[in-house]
């Protein structure tokens, strides 16, 4: 029998890079889950509860928790989202709640992916990913060094994962950090930035689309020779060929 799982859609995904959904889907299924996106669904509130608006945000918890209350697992690709929903909607999705890349490295397990992907790429490690989501081991911390993006990289063929100087330090969008101080914002992400090209890399690869979409709008504004790549379009990238064939 199939798991079935639900897909939360962050709404600043659908918004910046909806072929991120689709390929959750199209991994998922291949790793055989029985994928289900309930209709209706808006934000998980984190802006509006990080703001102080909090009647605001109960709204949405609510509406939220009404559509994927039913599920035994909910999956999304966000792990700021991930983290808000579990601080703040108390135990409603306790054990049940999980980051896409968090859940095949520790649920679903897979040994290989069909993929291809001939490119050096440069890891970023989202600041929510690592110290909330547990996806990376903190710099900070005297434990020993793990990192599950990398370790789901690795099962793609041809692949070559980088990491820059000061791997997990913050690129600088932080939500509504980089509107209320975005000149400190803008500079945090100019310096992350340059330590990706540093690298020698192609692509700028991670799990959080805020932190892919913040990098972006640097690159194309200074006109630097390297591009951002969500790491779930890189696992899912010889699912869609064979799906093509």
């Amino acid at each position: 029998m199939k798991l079935k799982v639900a897909l939360f859609q962050p709404c600043y995904v659908r918004a910046t890079d909806p072929e991120v959904i689709q390929d959750c889907r199209s991994l998922l299924e291949y790793l055989g889950c029985e994928v289900v996106i309930p209709d209706g669904q808006t934000c998980c509130g984190q802006p509006q509860g990080n703001a102080g608006y909090q009647a605001e945000a109960a709204r949405l918890e609510q509406r939220m928790s009404e559509l994927l209350g039913e599920y035994e697992v909910v999956v999304s690709p966000s792990a700021s989202c991930i983290t808000y929903i579990k601080e703040h909607y108390g135990e409603k999705f306790k054990g049940r709640l999980y980051e896409i890349c968090e859940f095949i490295h520790d649920v679903l397990r897979p040994d290989a992916l069909p993929g291809s992907f001939p490119h050096k790429v440069s890891l970023h490690n989202s600041c929510h990913g690592v110290r909330l989501a547990g996806l990376s081991s903190p710099s900070e911390q005297n434990i020993p060094h793990f990192n599950k993006l990398r370790d789901l990289l690795g099962l793609i063929r041809d692949i070559e994962v980088v990491e820059p100087e000061r791997a997990d330090e913050c690129c600088g969008f932080g939500g509504l950090f980089s509107i209320e101080e975005s000149p400190i914002s803008i500079r945090m992400g100019q310096d992350k930035v340059k330590r990706h090209l540093a690298t020698g890399a192609e692509y700028i690869t991670a799990a959080d689309s805020s932190c892919l979409m913040h990098q972006s709008g640097i690159i194309s504004a200074e006109k630097m020779p390297i591009k951002t790549i969500h790491i779930v379009k890189i696992l899912a990238c010889g699912i869609k060929k064979e799906r093509r064939l």
